[in-house]
């Protein structure tokens, strides 16, 4: 009993954190975007390409990783303001908490911007529990990782919104990735489901559009 109180009590705290990061974000017009995905399911390289596309909204990253600055570093780069979250100093947590997410939302200028993109920790079990305060939750899955990946991993694609099944280019054969595809929907028939590859920029104008307009009209 008092592990499952315990228990109760941080998710309770986070909760309340997440309806207060969101509240900031409807009151800058700013809406809040929770990108997660496997280590190297290609998340940063897409955000990459929106943020090198004509068309790209006003994105403010909040950059999610146990160590290191090399995708925030990434994203700077292309003039994206960017905050690092590393998770080390937390004990090497395996996802983004909604504190951790209130915390940064300051230093980032959201009366600036349209969209705020978390990009979560790289993981396909942690992060979905968490809610951070976001209006709308993506998973970006490579093929390379197995078609069978929603499958084996339900709650990630059941709480998404949005899945990018990424590296296209890389299947052993165009069947990789319509057999991924068929299985977000299996677990989630209500996603939107958008094949993409980052090296090759298919998918990229639907993945910038998406973000666009989400981002758009909230001002």
């Amino acid at each position: 009993m008092v592990e499952i109180k315990v228990l109760t009590d941080i998710l309770g705290r986070n909760e309340a954190q997440a309806a207060e990061n969101r509240k900031r974000c409807d009151a800058a017009g700013v809406a809040c975007v929770n990108i997660m995905g496997s280590p190297g399911a290609g998340k940063t390289a897409l955000l990459e390409g929106v943020l090198r596309a004509g068309n790209a909204p006003r994105i403010g990253v909040l950059e999610g990783d146990v160590s290191t600055t090399a995708d925030a570093e990434r994203l700077a780069a292309l003039g994206a303001p960017v905050v690092q979250i590393n998770t080390d100093r937390f004990g090497g947590a395996c996802h983004l908490s909604a504190a951790m997410v209130g915390a940064a939302l300051p230093s980032l200028p959201l009366a600036d911007l349209d969209l705020v993109v978390v990009e979560n920790i790289g993981n396909l079990i942690c992060p979905c529990e968490f809610d951070l305060g976001e209006h709308r939750r993506v998973v970006v899955a490579s093929v390379a990782e197995g078609a069978e990946k929603p499958l084996k991993y339900p709650l990630m694609f059941r709480k998404a919104d949005l899945v990018v099944v990424n590296k296209v280019d890389l299947g052993a054969s165009a069947a990789d990735a319509a057999e991924m595809c068929d299985n977000v929907l299996r677990v989630n028939p209500a996603a939107t489901v958008l094949p993409a590859s980052a090296r090759t920029g298919e998918g990229l104008d639907s993945w910038t559009e998406w973000l666009r307009t989400l981002g758009s009209g909230r001002k």
